[in-house]
């Protein structure tokens, strides 16, 4: 791990904590803030992610934007919601308008992000799934 990245773990065991952390990163991002989930299916990413939204004040109900790739929600700042699941790369990314988005005026949080370039200041959160239903929760990069 290079200087400057800071890395920290959770353990969640519900749901309802995953969202709870969610609400607690949204303490840390700011505009054009991005969050990059990785994790396989099941992992928690989508509780995550409504949790960081509810923390932005957004209170429409945050679904998985699979099959429309991009969701944006209104909230103290522009919320986007990105499944890149179905991205084939960068270039799909760039079609949809992806780069305007992450270096817009928003926070955006990118599901199965390992499928597109990221920035480096991303903060890269890795969800696992544990016995007894647990989740172990990496985070890299909150400090900025």
């Amino acid at each position: 791990m290079s200087a400057g990245h800071f890395l920290t773990e959770f353990i969640s065991s519900s749901p309802e904590e995953t969202m709870a952390l969610g609400e607690r990163i949204a303490r840390f991002l700011h505009q054009g803030s991005i969050v990059a989930l990785r994790g396989g299916l099941g992992a928690g990413k989508t509780y995550l992610t409504k949790g960081i939204a509810r923390g932005l004040g957004v209170s429409e109900e945050v679904t998985s934007p699979t099959y429309t790739i991009i969701s944006e929600y209104e909230g103290n700042l522009p919320f986007y919601h990105i499944d890149a699941y179905r991205l084939q790369g960068d270039d799909d990314f760039s079609a949809l308008g992806g780069e305007e988005i992450l270096y817009g005026a928003g926070v955006s949080v990118i599901e199965w992000s390992e499928r597109i370039s990221i920035p480096e200041y991303a903060i890269i959160v890795e969800l696992e799934i544990r016995e007894s239903n647990h989740r172990k929760i990496l985070i890299r990069n909150l400090e900025r």
